[in-house]
């Protein structure tokens, strides 16, 4: 099955795949939003600790659990437990995590696909009304856009790991950091966009409390992607020279600057659409900022550079939004792909199939689930809030629940099971000064208290708040 599972051909390959599945939608609306509201650079220094200090040992754990086991995450949880039947359901979670995430995020790069052809098409101007987004999402003709998303997606994956994921993201990732690049560029020549930048760079400590580092570390876990499963399975197919530890800091620094630059061109554009705009003003969401807020402010561009010249704006940030979650979304079913190649010996394009008909199964009950379809539109109440659709509950179990969870049990499996000690030899092959290193020994630490300890916090305050409606965070402080 080796042949048949392939293998990323370079370091570089790896790295981008890798950066590829952690830039997405909350690279480039939810942390310049998160940083907008929460203190500018003091978000961002936050942020930045943790992904060095949290999110950097969890990554080596993933990519070593796939590269030693060569499986995807049940493969790699049974075959390091010793076929341990506790371990193998926790594998299981996941695979099951990234394809549900994979369900609703299918949905979102739809939405985004939508908005990139309408701006092609001239229509810039009717996606700026307010009342647009609530009727595109309840469109029947986003059953023709999925179609085509899903085919995108289904092209890619058909290549395998070296011919589809790898040269897919060795063009879509270069292409996408010149796109933000340049259209940083641009906005910054926008009246006012300065503002925009001392807003965002100019620390405000004093936003910072307990809820904000709770976000910081949740937007740094999740941007990551951590706990989906991705890394393990992209790490099992990972050469046996790479060296684990560097590559996993190369993708976290690609991962945040990605993030660094989406703040760059994002805020210094919202305020040359309006210089006396607060942070506590802009939505809440990264969807609310991308599909309601942002088609007003590049609509506003035409007073200086014309409808067309802003209609060309847009489609660039569309087309750079579309690019990230395609990646993403690329990343995200390769897992449950794996999963059937490696633990049922399918056949990759079986594999493909399969994953594929179940994906547009529960992508259409994601999809009619804004008011199309009443039984998917109000399926449950819980915490206190009022009635959730599926799509909300796909949310809020496996992208704002379960992911920390996955994180914190890698951590324990890592310490308790697999044993430090074969964790470091695998660190060791492709770095043969890892063991003894200034590294080794904080990573060593790291794992075995606070970063478990730390993601089982962030759970437990998720799962409490979302089905039970109880703020732990706003009574403990």
């Amino acid at each position: 099955m080796a042949a048949d599972r392939g293998q990323f051909s370079s370091k570089l390959g790896f790295i981008l795949a890798a950066a590829g599945s952690a830039v997405g939608l909350g690279n480039l609306a939810a942390f310049p939003v998160g940083a907008a509201k929460n203190g500018g650079a003091a978000f961002l220094l936050i942020y930045l600790i943790f992904v060095a200090f949290i999110c950097y040992p969890v990554m080596m754990a993933e990519m070593s659990m796939g590269r030693k086991s060569k499986k995807n995450p049940v493969g790699a949880f049974k075959d390091l437990s010793g076929n341990d039947s506790f371990w193998t359901k926790i594998g299981m979670l996941g695979v099951i995590t990234p394809f549900m995430i994979a369900v609703f995020y299918l949905v979102l790069t739809v939405w985004v696909f939508e908005y990139f052809i309408q701006t092609v098409l001239g229509n810039l101007d009717m996606l700026s009304q307010d009342a647009s987004f609530g009727k595109i999402i309840a469109d029947p003709s986003l059953f023709f856009y999925t179609l085509i998303v899903v085919g995108i997606t289904f092209y890619i994956l058909k290549g395998g790991v070296k011919d589809g994921i790898e040269k897919t993201a060795k063009i879509l990732m270069p292409t996408l950091a010149v796109m933000m690049v340049l259209l940083a560029i641009f906005v910054l020549t926008l009246d006012n966009a300065f503002k925009g930048i001392e807003f965002y760079l100019v620390p405000d400590f004093s936003k910072i409390n307990s809820q904000v580092v709770s976000s910081a570390l949740s937007q740094a876990f999740f941007s990551l992607s951590l706990g989906m499963g991705i890394l393990i399975t992209y790490g099992s197919y990972l050469r046996k020279e790479d060296d684990i530890a560097d590559s996993a800091k190369l993708v976290a620094i690609t991962d945040s600057a990605i993030a660094f630059f989406a703040g760059l061109v994002i805020l210094p554009a919202i305020f040359s659409f309006n210089p006396n705009i607060d942070g506590s003003t802009l939505s809440e969401s990264s969807v609310g900022l991308i599909f309601s807020f942002l088609p007003k402010v590049f609509i506003s561009m035409q007073a200086t550079v014309g409808y067309a010249g802003a209609s060309i704006v847009a489609g660039i940030f569309f087309l750079l939004v579309f690019f990230a979650a395609i990646t993403s979304l690329v990343s995200i079913l390769e897992v449950p792909i794996a999963y059937f190649v490696d633990e049922k010996e399918y056949k990759r394009e079986k594999s493909l199939s399969t994953v594929t008909i179940l994906f547009l199964i529960f992508g259409a009950m994601c999809t009619v689930s804004f008011g199309m379809v009443d039984f998917f539109s109000s399926m449950w109440t819980y915490g206190g809030a009022e009635t959730k659709s599926f799509f909300d509950y796909v949310y809020d179990m496996f992208y704002e629940t379960i992911l920390p969870f996955i994180g914190f049990t890698v951590c324990i499996f890592t310490v308790r099971k697999w044993k430090m000690s074969e964790f470091t030899s695998e660190l060791n092959i492709g770095n043969p000064s890892y063991e003894g290193s200034s590294l080794h020994k904080y990573v060593d630490v790291s794992l075995k208290t606070y970063i478990p300890a730390i993601l089982f916090i962030v759970f437990l305050i998720a799962f409490v708040k979302i089905y039970f409606g109880v703020d732990l965070v706003g009574l403990l402080f």
